[in-house]
């Protein structure tokens, strides 16, 4: 909890400083990089976990990687956190960047569970129904949960929408649990 506090903490300077120079969006796609190669690289994210290794060896791996790839002032968060030995708070940092950075600019992540991957006209038929709902600007990220036998899950924020079998399977099995009349087995 207490790291989530910090990061967020971190995420929402980097995001007012951005705003100030016209680079959120920039940042945000820095981050997300970022982000992004140490979620597949785990020797990276190992090598810079490492307590044992000096801040000057860390730095001078990121600048190599990320210099010519990212902003600058990309490249000045990431020596604070180095410099303030919160490196390990990078991909928390990425991840609360783009949240305030979604909420920001009014966009909404939609999740979409499904038990097949969706299709392209079923994906914009999904993101017209749920923009004139919202009023906002969804971007969808497809799930498949074969589990789900067919039908959908729609997650937005807080609220979810289960249209699956399995859901109305499940509600089913509830209600006759809650039936007295109906012996059991």
């Amino acid at each position: 909890m207490k790291e989530t506090r910090a990061a967020l903490r971190y995420a929402k300077a980097v995001l007012n400083l951005a705003k100030e120079h016209h680079l959120a969006e920039v940042v945000n796609a820095d981050l997300q990089l970022i982000a992004h190669t140490l979620e597949t690289q785990a020797n990276l994210r190992v090598t810079l976990l490492n307590p044992v290794l000096k801040s000057g060896i860390k730095k001078a791996i990121l600048t190599k990687i990320f210099e010519s790839k990212v902003n600058g002032m990309t490249l000045g968060l990431l020596n604070l956190l180095i410099e303030n030995k919160r490196l390990n708070l990078l991909s928390d940092v990425a991840l609360q960047y783009a949240i305030i950075y979604d909420f920001d600019i009014n966009l909404e992540i939609a999740s979409v569970t499904t038990a097949v991957p969706i299709t392209k006209a079923l994906e914009a038929k999904i993101l017209e129904k749920i923009k004139t709902l919202t009023g906002n600007e969804i971007t969808i990220k497809n799930k498949v949960n074969p589990d789900l036998i067919g039908g959908f899950i729609i997650r937005i924020g807080d609220k979810q929408y289960d249209s699956s079998i399995a859901g109305k399977l499940n509600l089913l099995k509830r209600e006759f649990e809650d039936n007295y009349y109906v012996p059991q087995l």
